[in-house]
């Protein structure tokens, strides 16, 4: 006899009572025990297609994402997601050239599936899977795209590479692109807003229901579909932070961007293609929110959906370095312009600052704040080429300058802190001390980008790759999406040009 037959007792289920289901149902008695359902759960009160009850958060929330597609935006709104969608599109650009690019178009190229979904920077069409991984690596293969302006996720680099990859699959409108990509920022905002602070990697988990949801709009999932586009994207949400240790970027590209961007794609295309899932994995028994943070109260999922737009409340960079060298980069550009000074005549720089250890002398250029001040000092700028330039750390002069960097964490700060406020004092050689204080760092919600200063980010990011005039009418074309029948119409401008005629960048 086997182990599981030892005990052939029928339960009041009418399943056979084995000692394997004994042990098991006292495990979920004991997690039940360990984690109470939350007594905040919304009401169960409508009945879905498979029969089961979903909450009343679940029905709003599918219903809001359903329609979303169809929904009209506030201009504000329109407005501020153009400016995010060019600057991640040029970040996906400039990210094809760097080391995680070159890898994700290698593994588009080798892997990828039927040629519907571009690869930008590049000349290779695949499956909209792929495509959304690789782009989303591109995206955030260095420290260029923008970020929540809470810590905890970066929400271009996976919105929207799923939108544009499922996008391109369906043939979708520039107007319905747009919105899909405001509707991965809204979605995704409160999922880290109500699971804080249970998630141990917000990253790629918050993600992942940000490029679902993006994707979803993208393929034009019913309410219904919805529910299990949800119940798919929870069940791939994972991550943890072992990407701090990566110093080549590769890794955390694909878990801040490709990782999630794949992840919301194959929830849409899978629910597209005829799947189903339960009706609602937000509530009920072994439910994600129960899993992931007990305590947590699920109606902040639909918290003021269509009168809060996350897009307005998401971060662009102007440097194309990590967050905390941001404002230091500010501060030092506002005192060369009120006092002209060369790095030779500098004693001294120090900045003060609670995310010090972060950027304190690494190995990639980009978040290492030493260099990039060095830079700064001898260049009067900080561009993408500089910010990305290895080689040069070991240069004489620039190790020299570098030298000359003090940081300080302030008392009572620390690098947990969300602030990204700095201090720098510049010290001269004949005692003067020129000081700035930054505490809205230029790109941020209470100091925006210029549309102007966001084109000449963009220029810098993408004219080496896909040549001047192609950038300039990409950027047009973003602006004035609403005007595009198919979305497929961006993949000559996003492609990758001959490789006699383009501009080198020296790494």
């Amino acid at each position: 006899m086997g182990r599981d037959q030892e005990l052939d007792i029928v339960g009041g289920s009418g399943l056979p009572l084995t000692r394997r289901r004994i042990l098991q149902s006292a495990g979920i008695a004991l997690a039940a025990t360990a984690f109470p359902a939350p007594s905040n759960l919304a009401a169960q009160t409508t009945t879905g297609s498979t029969g089961s009850a979903i909450s009343d958060v679940m029905a709003r929330l599918s219903g809001y994402m359903s329609e979303a597609r169809t929904r009209a935006l506030p201009d504000e709104v329109v407005a501020k997601a153009k400016e995010h969608i060019i600057d991640t599109l040029a970040a996906m650009v400039s990210g094809s050239e760097l080391l995680p690019g070159k890898a994700a178009i290698k593994f588009a190229r080798v892997y990828g599936g039927q040629k519907v979904s571009t690869v930008v920077g590049s000349t290779v069409l695949c499956g909209p899977i792929e495509a959304a991984l690789a782009n989303g690596v591109m995206a955030h293969a260095d420290e260029t795209d923008d970020s929540w302006f809470q810590q905890g996720w970066h929400p271009g680099a996976n919105v929207v590479p799923a939108a544009l990859a499922t996008g391109e699959r369906f043939g979708i409108t520039g107007t319905e692109f747009l919105r899909a990509v405001v509707l991965g920022y809204d979605v995704g905002a409160r999922v880290v807003m109500t699971l804080r602070p249970s998630l141990l990697e917000p990253h790629s988990m918050v993600g992942t229901f940000a490029a679902a949801a993006a994707a979803g709009s993208a393929a034009k999932l019913t309410a219904q579909q919805m529910r299990w586009l949800l119940d798919y994207a929870a069940q791939q949400a994972s991550g943890y932070q072992a990407w701090g240790r990566d110093v080549d970027h590769i890794e955390k590209g694909f878990v801040f961007g490709g990782m999630p961007a794949r992840n919301g794609v194959t929830s849409a295309v899978l629910v597209h293609a005829g799947w189903n899932g339960i009706d609602d994995g937000l509530s009920g028994e072994g439910n994600f929110i129960l899993m992931c943070a007990p305590k947590a109260d699920p109606a902040g999922l639909v918290d003021q959906l269509g009168a809060r737009y996350d897009v307005t409340r998401t971060n662009m960079k102007k440097w194309s370095v990590g967050t905390p060298i941001q404002a230091p980069l500010d501060a030092l550009e506002i005192i060369s312009k009120r006092r002209a000074f060369t790095a030779d005549d500098v004693k001294e720089v120090t900045v003060r600052m609670a995310a010090a250890s972060v950027v304190d002398n690494r190995d990639m250029p980009d978040i290492n704040i030493q260099y990039m001040i060095a830079v700064m000092l001898v260049d009067k700028t900080a561009t993408f080429k500089s910010a990305h330039d290895k080689a040069r750390m070991q240069d004489p002069t620039i190790l020299r300058h570098r030298a000359k960097v003090k940081l300080v964490v302030p008392p009572g700060m620390s690098a947990a802190s969300f602030s990204r406020a700095a201090f720098v004092t510049v010290v001269l050689n004949d005692g003067t001390e020129l000081s700035e204080n930054v505490e809205a760092v230029l790109g941020t919600l209470t100091n925006p980008m210029s549309r102007e200063q966001l084109e000449a980010k963009c220029r810098d990011l993408m004219a080496p790759v896909v040549g001047t005039d192609r950038c300039n009418r990409l950027i047009e074309t973003i602006f004035t999406i609403e005007k595009m029948n198919d979305v497929r119409g961006l993949r000559p401008l996003l492609q990758q040009r001959e490789a006699a005629t383009r501009t080198s960048r020296s790494r």
